[in-house]
C-alpha cells in the first residue's frame, strides 16, 4: 500500500532561500498567501507590542519579519508570492472607514495585492461594505477576537448578506486561538453560516484550536474554506497541537484549504510554514492546491 508520505516529492524547503525551488519543484507559477498583514505603521506597530508581551507569559513570540513597508514587498516578492493580501481589522467603532481607505490606497499602489477591506458593527457598516465592494474590494477581514463583537451582532446582518450576494470571500478570525475571546468558537459562527449559507467565509487558522469542530463546519458548508495560517508549526504545535487523526481529512478538503501564514508577524521563518505542510505527507497534489491553485480559482471570480 502507497503511504500518504509516498506522494509527496517536493523536498521541504530549510530556509527562505530555498522557496523558490520548493515551488517550482510542484509546477507552480508561485505562491498565493491569503493571509499577510499590512497596515497603517501606526496601527502596525501597536500589532508588533502585542506580540512582543507575549514573552511576558513564557512564550516568546518574536516577530520575525519586523521590516519597513518596502522591504516587506520586496521580500515577499523574491520569494515567489505572486499574489497576497493587505489584511487588517478595527477594534472601535468609526475605525474601519478609516482603514479601508488606507487598505484602497495601497492595493492601488501594489498591483499584486487584493484589495482587502474590513467592517465593525456598526450602522453605517453595510453602507461602506456595499461602498467597498463597488470600488473593487477582493476579500475582506474580520478578526472576532480582536475586535470583540459578536458576529451575530444584527447590525453585522447586512454585510454578511452583502458579502454572500456578491461572493466576496471574507477571511474570519474566529477560533480561541491564541486566546479566548467573548465570541470565538465554531458554534456562534455556526449560527452566521446558517443565517447566509452562500457566504464564503475561511476560517484563519485552521480554526485553531478547536480545528476538529472547524472541520466539521467545512464538511457541512460547501462554501467554507480554512487557511493554514501558523497551524502545523513547531510554534502552534508546542500550544495548540493538530491532532493527527484529522489528518486524512484535510485531504478530502483539498479544494477548500489556502494557503496562509501571517506574513510579517510570524515567529519563524516563511518557509517554516511551507515545510510544515510538506510534512504533513498529502502530496504534491494536495501542496499545489493548497499554495496556489485553490486561492487562484477563488479570486478569479
Amino acid at each position: 500500500m502507497t503511504s500518504l508520505s509516498d506522494r509527496t516529492s517536493a523536498r521541504a524547503p530549510r530556509d527562505d532561500a530555498d522557496i523558490p525551488e520548493f515551488w517550482r519543484s510542484l509546477g507552480l507559477p508561485g505562491l498565493i498567501d491569503v493571509h499577510t498583514h499590512f497596515m497603517p505603521g501606526n496601527v502596525l506597530a501597536k500589532v508588533w507590542a502585542y506580540f512582543d508581551r507575549f514573552a511576558e507569559t513564557g512564550t516568546p513570540w518574536e516577530v520575525r519579519y519586523r521590516h519597513d513597508e518596502e522591504r516587506r514587498l520586496r521580500l515577499l516578492r523574491e520569494l515567489g508570492v505572486r499574489r497576497f493580501t493587505a489584511m487588517l481589522y478595527p477594534h472601535r467603532p468609526a475605525m474601519a472607514v478609516w482603514l479601508n481607505g488606507w487598505a484602497a490606497d495601497f492595493a492601488a499602489r501594489t498591483p499584486d495585492c487584493l484589495h482587502t477591506a474590513t467592517f465593525f458593527p456598526e450602522p453605517a457598516a453595510g453602507a461602506y461594505i456595499a461602498e467597498a465592494i463597488d470600488a473593487g474590494a477582493r476579500v475582506f477581514k474580520a478578526h472576532v477576537q480582536v475586535g470583540g463583537y459578536d458576529p451575530r451582532d444584527p447590525l453585522l446582518d447586512p454585510v454578511w448578506g452583502l458579502l454572500a450576494e456578491s461572493r466576496t470571500p471574507v477571511v474570519v478570525h474566529c477560533g480561541s486561538g491564541p486566546e479566548p475571546g467573548r465570541h470565538t468558537g465554531p458554534a456562534v459562527f455556526a449560527e452566521v453560516l446558517a443565517r447566509h449559507p452562500r457566504l464564503i467565509a475561511v476560517i484563519a487558522h485552521m480554526g485553531m484550536p478547536e480545528y476538529a469542530e472547524f472541520l466539521a463546519l467545512a464538511e457541512r458548508h460547501p462554501d467554507l474554506r480554512l487557511d493554514t495560517t501558523m497551524a502545523f508549526t513547531d510554534f502552534t504545535e508546542a500550544l495548540h497541537p493538530w491532532p493527527a487523526e484529522l489528518t486524512a481529512r484535510l485531504a478530502d478538503l483539498e479544494d477548500r484549504i489556502l494557503l496562509g501564514t501571517d506574513f510579517p508577524n510570524i515567529p519563524h521563518s516563511y518557509a517554516h510554514q511551507l515545510a510544515a505542510l510538506a510534512r504533513l505527507g498529502l502530496g504534491d497534489d494536495w501542496l499545489r492546491a493548497v499554495c496556489h491553485d485553490n486561492a487562484a480559482r477563488l479570486f478569479a471570480r
